[in-house]
């Protein structure tokens, strides 16, 4: 088709695509992302494109109940608080539950553990706090400065913040195990509360929710990864009762899921506990990318994408196996209604060897109002 040229607006009831058409076969693949420039007023939209470094949630704490007594003016007392995690250069503060009056407290990592916290008394005459609550929080050293991320945080087995990094030849992060089996490295949004919207905002199954994001598998060896909305951050599909992810794993080992082909890409949706496993015709290849989306409709049934490209959903149940599916454009059963998701990317070693996995970016978005 050539180019055409229009004098007024060009308007679309569902958007615009941005395609490619295989000379070969003449598959057509929407490339566009759902977060595009043509955004629709009636959906929000959030989009994460890892400028910044996702580090280990940024703090651990740690509490105690404590009666200082009475202290005299011009004098410090001083109380160990155990904090799990805490190391020697991370940083620490700590407050009590009670006005302090005139007191100062402040806190440091003295061991590995422990936390010292000091009061004193400048206030001029003796006093004597109510027994309250004394927390500590603990920030760990490389997670407290703006430049890591305000959205995503990186959990799972034996995870470092210094496991995060960023590849010189492909856009976005690289997520490492750290190197013994059953390591862990999962991207998620960050937990704090109140912190960011991702976590936030409400990701329901009645809300019209649309995920997707972009990754590609350094190797393919002994490994199990997952993409998509669940209600952990773990692989296994009998963990969560009601999902809908993409997943991919080399073999049965440490994943919880019992597959039977470990080269296919496939993508598991769980209705009330009941399993559905979905066998995709893609032969998963290493330092390929993936754009992988899932689109829940008002009627609460999810279709999936890889690369623009849409696939069928099984609707034969089942927790083993999986069920081959071809391209089309069948959707699952209503998901169960008012159910919580949470995006969740990560990766698991099923062998004693770091395994790693590209991230490009991820992004999600819902009707504005249920």
């Amino acid at each position: 088709m050539s180019n055409t040229t229009f004098s007024g607006p060009v308007r679309s009831e569902n958007g615009f695509a941005i395609v490619s058409k295989n000379a070969t076969t003449g598959v057509i693949s929407n490339r566009a992302r759902h977060t595009g420039t043509t955004k629709d007023s009636n959906r929000y939209y959030l989009e994460e494109n890892f400028e910044r470094l996702p580090a280990i949630n940024a703090y651990l704490t740690g509490s105690e109940t404590k009666d200082w007594g009475s202290i005299s003016d011009d004098t410090e007392l001083e109380e160990d608080v155990t904090v799990t995690g805490a190391a020697l250069g991370d940083v620490a503060v700590a407050a009590m539950g009670v006005d302090t009056v005139a007191a100062q407290i402040t806190a440091s990592v003295t061991a590995a553990d422990t936390v010292t916290v000091v009061i004193s008394n400048v206030s001029g005459s003796a006093i004597d706090l109510a027994s309250a609550t004394l927390t500590v929080r603990v920030f760990k050293t490389g997670t407290v400065s703006f430049s890591k991320n305000q959205n995503f945080e990186v959990s799972g087995t034996n995870m470092t913040t210094a496991l995060v990094t960023r590849n010189a030849d492909r856009a976005g992060i690289i997520v490492t195990t750290a190197g013994a089996d059953q390591d862990q490295a999962i991207l998620t949004s960050h937990a704090d509360s109140g912190q960011t919207a991702w976590t936030g905002t409400v990701w329901g199954t009645e809300n019209q929710v649309e995920w997707e994001c972009s990754l590609n598998p350094n190797a393919i060896d002994n490994q199990w990864w997952w993409a998509g909305l669940k209600l952990t951050h773990v692989p296994e599909s009998a963990t969560d009762a009601n999902q809908a992810y993409f997943t991919f794993g080399t073999d049965n080992d440490n994943s919880g899921t019992s597959l039977t082909d470990f080269t296919k890409l496939h993508f598991i949706h769980s209705i009330a506990n009941t399993d559905y496993i979905s066998q995709l015709p893609i032969t998963v290849a290493a330092n390929t990318t993936y754009h992988l989306r899932i689109k829940i409709d008002s009627d609460r049934k999810a279709t999936i994408f890889v690369n623009g490209i849409q696939y069928n959903v099984t609707g034969t149940a089942g927790a083993t196996g999986g069920t081959a599916v071809t391209v089309g454009s069948s959707k699952t059963a209503a998901l169960t209604d008012d159910i919580d998701l949470i995006p969740s990317i990560g990766i698991e070693a099923n062998a004693g060897a770091a395994e790693l996995l590209d991230v490009h970016y991820t992004s999600i978005s819902r009707i504005i109002y249920e």
